[in-house]
Parts: C-alpha cells; sequence; structure tokens
C-alpha cells in the first residue's frame, strides 16, 4: 500500500470536510483558528488539504461547531445550516487530548510487542517523526493516526475522547438519535414525568441478573396463585 499517497488524499478530503462545517456553522476561519489555538494559515492549509488536523482539533471543531464527529469520516458535504453553537471548550482540553493519544498509542504499540522502529516502517513513517508523536511532542494528524490505529489492529475509537466534554457531549447525541427511533407511543411515555418511576423500576430491572428475574418472577407467581 502506498501509505503517503493515501494519507495525502486523505487530508485532502479533510480540508473539504472540515472547510464545509466551518462555512455550515457560518463562523470565521479566524474565529476558529482561535479556538484550535492555530494561525489563520494553519487552519486554512487544514482546509485546503496540505495539511492534516489531529484528531483532537476534529474533536474540537465538532464540539464547537455542533457538527457530528462522524461528519469527517464521511463522503457527503453539509448542505443545511448548522444549529447554533454550543458551549465553550474548557481551557487546556487540546494540551491535555493530545497527550492522551501519545499515551495510549505508545502503551498500544507496546502491549502489541512492536518496536518503534517497526511499527514507523510499517507505514512508512520516519521513525524519529513516530517517536514525537508517542512523546506527545508533535500532535498526530488524522491520516497517520488511522494508519497506525489499524497497524495495531485498535479501532480509532480507542483514542477518542470519552469521559471529556467531547465524550459527553456524543453521548448525548447518541442518546437522543436512539430516543428518536423508539416507536411514537414509547416516545410519549418517557417522555411523560409521571411515568418516571415506570421508567426507574425497568432500569433497575434490567440491572439485575437472569436468575434474580427469575426468583422474582416466582415470588410473584406463588402470590398471585
Amino acid at each position: 500500500m502506498d501509505y503517503p499517497r493515501a494519507r495525502l488524499l486523505r487530508t485532502r478530503k479533510l480540508g473539504v470536510l472540515l472547510q464545509n462545517a466551518r462555512q455550515q456553522a457560518g463562523q470565521s476561519r479566524r474565529a476558529l483558528a482561535q479556538v484550535l489555538g492555530v494561525s489563520s494559515g494553519q487552519l486554512r492549509a487544514y482546509e485546503e488539504g496540505r495539511k492534516a488536523p489531529s484528531l483532537p482539533e476534529l474533536e474540537a471543531v465538532a464540539y464547537v461547531l455542533r457538527v457530528p464527529l462522524e461528519h469527517f469520516w464521511g463522503d457527503k458535504v453539509l448542505e443545511t445550516p448548522l444549529p447554533p453553537q454550543g458551549e465553550p471548550l474548557p481551557a487546556g482540553f487540546l494540551p491535555l487530548r493530545q497527550r492522551q493519544v501519545a499515551v495510549l498509542l505508545q502503551k498500544k504499540r507496546e502491549d502489541a510487542g512492536v518496536s518503534a522502529a517497526a511499527l514507523a516502517r510499517q507505514i512508512a513513517l520516519s521513525p524519529r517523526r513516530l517517536q514525537a508523536y508517542e512523546h506527545g511532542e508533535r500532535s498526530v494528524p488524522l491520516p497517520v493516526l488511522e494508519d497506525l490505529a489499524e497497524a495495531l489492529a485498535v479501532p480509532l475509537e480507542h483514542f477518542m475522547d470519552r469521559t471529556g466534554p467531547v465524550g459527553r457531549w456524543r453521548m448525548q447525541q447518541r442518546q437522543v438519535a436512539q430516543f428518536l427511533r423508539l416507536p411514537d407511543d414509547l416516545r410519549e411515555f418517557v417522555a411523560q414525568p409521571v411515568n418516571k418511576p415506570y421508567l426507574e423500576l425497568a432500569q433497575r430491572l434490567s440491572a439485575m441478573s437472569a436468575d434474580h428475574l427469575r426468583s422474582i418472577a416466582e415470588s410473584l407467581l406463588e402470590i398471585t396463585l
């Protein structure tokens, strides 16, 4: 596989999707660059496909612009304006996430028993560059992280924010999507505050083991006989 060429094409595609998201959100390049802590020129390089943003940077874009993170793995541009922007990211989010990605990357490589030199050679990357990524000296461009994840047989999801603001926001988005997929009558039932005790009971029952549920059912049967 021609990794450098594949990464170049991926970088160009990311640029199109990033620019599309920013424009649909009505955000200026300068304002979004400030969110990412980069210059307007750096953001322009991202959007023109000359450089690739890191996963944490795309997480920040998704959170601030309220665009699904999955947009950056899709093939379609957004054709309608995005909803109003949400809360700003907490201070220090990006440096923290960059360090987390570096630590996770190094740990997964070591757990796989693969040397940095061998992994770098496998995806046509400089060993020194990989070392800089693992030490947190440089942020990992998303196309490179995707190649590293694939080489280590690790889903990219492993490197995504889970417990931070972006992770919590994405979880809420999934929960809303799941709620909207429910039949109309169930959505109506769940939306009524008076039904909260029934939902809490269902939640407790769902956490019980099959044996425990069977025991309760048998006890109820004895009472009704």
